[in-house]
């Protein structure tokens, strides 16, 4: 069994964002990943846009690529949401919307890990990383959106993309408990995960 959690949580100050994405960030050449969010009841609640970066990390680019193409993203929770870090979703084996996701955020697909590919992109408020447990090479198929900067992560999980719309729509994804390492109860749910490129 695999935990995916992140390190533990740091409360950091969100920074301060448009409503449209980040300021000073430009969708690049793709892919595009655009997830529509929803809440546990199934309301719509609007959609992010996640540019990746091939060309940094090509691996976890054609992973995410794979698993939103093939429809496993549709229904996967935000099961852990923590208020001034970031909002974790992706675990397609544990973490469907109306399953038990008890055990979401330790699971993965049925895909083979993936070697890190750390590069020299920083997290900061918006940045795309990779989930992965204590072992660099367990990312898989979660991943994370930083909702404030995060710089500590740098170099220790593998940047795949940045948010360029919907920073309101990501703002405002249910959080989890603090206490509980941001496990949200009745989470938020990516409600269909499509590609653009």
């Amino acid at each position: 069994m695999r935990n995916k959690l992140l390190v533990p949580a740091l409360i950091l100050s969100a920074g301060a964002a448009g409503a449209q994405g980040l300021p000073g960030v430009t969708d690049g050449p793709g892919p595009n990943l655009v997830i529509e969010v929803a809440d546990a009841k199934g309301t719509a609640k609007g959609s992010i846009v996640l540019d990746l970066y091939n060309d940094k990390a090509p691996k976890h680019v054609e992973r995410l690529v794979t698993l939103a193409k093939s429809g496993s993203y549709d229904g996967v929770v935000f099961h852990r949401v923590i208020d001034g870090f970031m909002a974790q979703t992706g675990d397609v084996e544990y973490g469907k919307q109306g399953g038990d996701t008890a055990r979401a955020g330790m699971g993965g697909s049925d895909l083979p890990d993936l070697q890190a590919e750390f590069n020299d992109v920083s997290f900061q408020a918006g940045t795309v990383g990779m989930a992965r447990s204590q072992d660099p090479d367990s990312a898989n198929s979660q991943f994370f959106i930083d909702l404030a900067p995060a710089e500590f992560l740098d170099g220790q999980y593998t940047v795949v993309g940045q948010l360029v719309d919907g920073w309101d729509v990501l703002n405002a994804v249910k959080k989890g408990d603090p206490a509980a390492n941001g496990a949200v109860v009745e989470p938020d749910y990516m409600l269909k995960v499509t590609v653009q490129e």
